[in-house]
């Protein structure tokens, strides 16, 4: 058995995200007040907190669209003006358009729930990065390139997390560089680690945390940002579409956003819960970048960079029990995602805050217990987040029956307060909406122009390997793969036979490609790993539940800096 360094911390966050950061500063912040003001009933002396993160360096795997509520920062960092918060822009102007094949018709007026005036444009990369440097000063331990793999117990509390071990070769064997991961225990640890949080997964798993919970769903955003030239749109400028490229039987939208230095933010938002075993999220952001209004703003611009990532919008009626001995679940691994109003930054935000107020009580009674930090879950609902998650609790729900029964409902939620003939609404997995192909198309092999396969230009329009470089995704090649298959028969017989393999379709960083020998026709599923974005998309859509995705080494992945 492999022997181990153990660290002992006293609060732990998994993930460097801006609800880990968020929960930490604030935690800091509130010792920091308690100490200064004599520490009445227990002084808390030398609280050690730390944050891990899989990431080469903090804000490299966050993404969002994005337009950020700034509620919850002003709360955390009231002077973020002053400090240099990285703002692209104040949104004073925005466009909801319905998009057809040519043309558009736009919103006489913007529909309350998509109002961003007051708002910000950010680049979410650059928001955590920002944030983390706070933290740091707030004399708060970071371990960026750090993948945490496994969650530690002690009988049924958690008592930490194990960092994965690095120089391990793709058979297995240990390489020259071969270091061990380090146990990691804390008092209390809280998972943070954005959707789909891998360890999130497990915890859930184990302690059936969503017993009676609608399942989590996700929508999948590929966003690519642009240079274009000056005057072409304005820094908070925020125009979101429906319609086009996506089909009426398709959740999802388009967003485009204004930024600094003739920068513009833009990607295609797509629910998983589709039906189409042959739809390709990448493509369809493509066929958007074509449509002549959008086509329009790009002209003669460039693509800076590229990136992909999936979004939870179950809703309210997913949020999975967040409270147990020892831990507590924040942010999107939580489901915190208000998807009538696309906004998850602040709530993300201000779950890690609550949390860290919980912490706080349970610092000074020395009691780390599940009945001690159920307050959280408790403030949580309570809270303004919680009201807003309530509010709009069927929203995604609402769509399961198209774009035109979902605006229907999505109005009358409105105005009813969320309700609309139940007061909830079930759902199931995304992964089981796929139909088979022959149902969707009349047929085993449709045609490319049943599927909508377009050229990409190489200017306007890019093929998956271009737009990963654009990432500046890397892995350590020689490494044990991070996507786990758990029956390649599967892949080669039923998946094939029913679906035509839609990983190869639906992952946007190409990282599942279907080879077929000439002559024999055997077939041999290729994972490109090394592609791989850390989206989760197919951890969520594999129509078999086939597919895991885990942490690769610490440090792979993408190299964000203004997504």
């Amino acid at each position: 058995m492999e022997e181990r360094d153990v660290m002992e911390v006293d609060v732990l966050f998994a993930g460097g995200g801006v609800a880990s950061l968020s929960g930490a500063l604030h935690l800091a912040n509130l010792i920091k007040k308690h100490n200064e003001q004599g520490g009445e009933g227990k002084k808390l002396d030398e609280i050690m907190i730390a944050i891990l993160e899989k990431s080469a360096f903090i804000g490299s795997h966050s993404i969002s669209g994005a337009v950020m509520d700034p509620v919850s920062l002003k709360e955390l960092v009231p002077d973020f003006l002053e400090k240099g918060a990285p703002l692209e822009g104040e949104v004073t102007k925005e466009d909801v358009c319905f998009l057809t094949k040519k043309g558009q018709i736009k919103a006489p007026i913007t529909p309350p729930p998509l109002d961003n005036h007051g708002f910000y444009v950010i680049s979410l990369s650059k928001m955590t990065e920002w944030l983390g440097g706070l933290v740091e000063e707030a004399g708060i331990d970071i371990f960026p390139g750090f993948a945490g793999t496994e969650v530690l117990y002690d009988g049924n509390r958690v008592k930490g997390i194990r960092t994965g071990d690095k120089g391990i070769d793709s058979d297995g064997s240990k390489k020259s560089n071969f270091e061990p991961g380090i146990d990691l225990e804390a008092k209390v640890t809280v998972f943070g680690e954005g959707s789909r949080g891998s360890l999130t997964k497990t915890l859930i798993e184990k302690f059936k945390l969503d017993e009676g919970k609608n399942p989590q769903n996700y929508v999948v955003g590929v966003k690519e940002v642009w240079e274009v030239p000056e005057g072409r749109m304005n820094p908070g400028d925020v125009i979101h579409t429906m319609g086009y490229p996506l089909k009426n039987d398709t959740y999802g939208g388009g967003f485009i956003y204004g930024m600094k230095n003739n920068m513009v933010s833009l990607g295609l938002m797509t629910g998983l819960d589709y039906k189409d075993p042959c739809l390709d999220p990448h493509r369809e952001f493509q066929k958007f970048k074509l449509h002549p209004y959008v086509s329009e703003i790009l002209k003669d611009g460039k693509m800076v960079q590229y990136g992909a990532k999936t979004a939870p919008v179950g809703g309210y009626f997913s949020i999975p029990k967040c409270v147990l001995d020892g831990a507590l679940i924040i942010g999107d691994s939580a489901s915190l995602f208000i998807s009538q109003k696309i906004k998850g930054i602040h709530v993300a935000m201000k779950s890690g805050m609550l949390a860290a107020e919980t912490i706080f009580e349970a610092l000074l009674k020395d009691d780390y217990s599940e009945a001690r930090l159920e307050s959280y879950q408790t403030n949580l609902y309570n809270s303004i987040i919680g009201k807003e998650l309530y509010k709009v609790r069927n929203f995604h729900q609402a769509f399961h029956k198209g774009l035109w029964s979902g605006i229907i409902k999505g109005g009358l939620q409105f105005l009813l307060g969320g309700r609309i003939l139940k007061n909830r609404l079930a759902t199931t997995p995304d992964y089981t909406h796929l139909k088979e192909i022959s149902d969707v198309y009349g047929s085993d092999s449709p045609t490319d122009e049943q599927i909508g396969v377009i050229k990409f230009d190489g200017d306007r329009t890019f093929d998956k390997e271009t737009d990963i470089y654009y990432s500046g995704t890397t892995h350590e090649e020689k490494q044990p793969p991070h996507l786990k298959i758990a029956d390649l028969n599967i892949c080669y017989t039923s998946c094939k036979k029913k679906f035509q393999n839609p990983c190869v379709k639906f992952c946007p960083a190409n990282v599942y490609e279907m080879e077929i020998k000439e002559g024999t026709g055997e077939q041999k599923m290729i994972l490109n790993f090394s592609n791989c974005l850390h989206c989760k998309t197919c951890d969520v859509k594999c129509p078999f539940a086939n597919i895991t995705w885990v942490p690769p080494e610490g440090g792979g992945g993408p190299k964000f800096t203004m997504l």
